[in-house]
């Protein structure tokens, strides 16, 4: 869930869980973005490919729970012109910014293609997150007028019929052709029956942990018995075919299952881990804003490929909470010097109309 101004202060659960989840993609991203991935096919089955392909096998696994948080605060809740101008600005201050910097540096040509690109806050309707989530975003009163408008049979069958058609027939190697902003609505009809129709299962703690537990365990060994079975076939080994992307089953019922654990679990209120959360989707934002990003960090700047054949497994750890750390910081300067101030501004004159009438 993006970040939103709320009334309620939130316990720290589910603020937890949105940095858990950052962080798995950030991991994800080290390992698949960094060219890492021709190393660690030739190098397997050894032990430091093993810990690679854990370590971030969970990206696709990331967004599915980003966008459950966001359909079961949001299935109840209303869509604003605040709420919208919040996550607009947020998208458009650094792809601004960061696009100005890669011109500066050169990593970034100026024509009008990569202008169009570099400040357009939609660039393309198919698997970029960002630009799916803003699309998808645009369509949550929408989602929540039909989620209002069914009973819970009704609901649980659309829930079932969309991933018999979207989620399903990829455990069958049937070809299933999508894009986000569908997926993302799929993601929360599911998150929205689990709050308005909670299976008792699902509000118990101890059964949600034991099946996050066995599901999470699950995809590991997907990831290691799928490349133990190419090589079996004679094949260069393969290792994220049952999550290697958000549709697939096991890739939704993790998520799933690791939400509803941490929606369960009773931590209070922490205001370190509500701040640190509040920066999340500026992570996001930051560390994946674009493939010149991708070569400045990834290839250039940590050369995750040059500290492969030593100590490459504390090296990537390392460096995803670097970067972790460092975005925070970022956001949170952000926050207090751009956003605050500016929605000072906003706030007044939205009052102001409201006022009026």
């Amino acid at each position: 869930m993006v970040n939103t101004a709320a009334v309620k202060v939130r316990d720290s659960n589910i603020e937890l869980f949105r940095i858990i989840v950052m962080f798995f993609i950030v991991a994800h991203h080290s390992v698949v973005n960094s060219g890492l991935m021709p190393l660690i096919t030739a190098d397997f089955p050894s032990k430091r490919s093993f810990f690679l392909v854990f370590f971030g096998w969970a990206g696709k696994v990331g967004i599915n729970c980003f966008v459950l948080i966001t359909g079961y605060f949001m299935c109840t809740s209303q869509i604003t012109l605040r709420k919208g101008l919040k996550l607009l600005l947020q998208v458009e201050f650094y792809k601004i910014v960061l696009f100005t910097i890669f011109v500066a540096t050169g990593y970034i040509e100026l024509t009008h293609k990569t202008l169009f690109k570099g400040i357009m806050p939609i660039t393309s309707i198919s698997d970029g997150f960002v630009s799916c989530f803003l699309a998808f975003f645009c369509f949550i009163p929408f989602l929540n007028i039909l989620i209002k408008g069914m009973n819970k049979r009704l609901h649980l069958t659309l829930v079932c019929l969309c991933l018999a058609v979207y989620s399903l027939p990829t455990q069958i190697f049937m070809d299933v052709s999508f894009n986000y902003v569908g997926w993302f609505m799929v993601i929360y009809l599911i998150a929205s029956y689990f709050r308005l129709y909670p299976p008792q299962w699902s509000i118990n703690t101890p059964k949600t942990a034991l099946l996050a537990f066995l599901l999470l365990t699950l995809s590991l060994l997907s990831v290691w018995g799928w490349a133990q079975y190419c090589i079996f076939r004679g094949r260069e080994p393969s290792f994220f075919f049952f999550v290697a992307d958000s549709n697939k089953p096991l890739a939704v019922a993790t998520a799933v299952a690791l939400f509803l654990f941490f929606k369960n679990l009773k931590i209070g209120y922490s205001r370190v881990i509500n701040t640190i959360a509040a920066s999340a989707f500026g992570v996001l934002l930051i560390h994946a804003n674009s493939d010149a990003m991708r070569q400045w960090l990834w290839k250039d700047t940590l050369n995750n490929v040059g500290h492969f054949e030593q100590g490459i497994c504390l090296y990537v750890v390392t460096g995803v909470t670097a970067i972790y750390i460092a975005c925070t910081l970022i956001d949170f300067l952000r926050i207090h010097l751009f956003e605050k101030p500016v929605f000072k501004v906003i706030d007044s004159f939205l009052n102001s109309r409201k006022d009026k009438k």
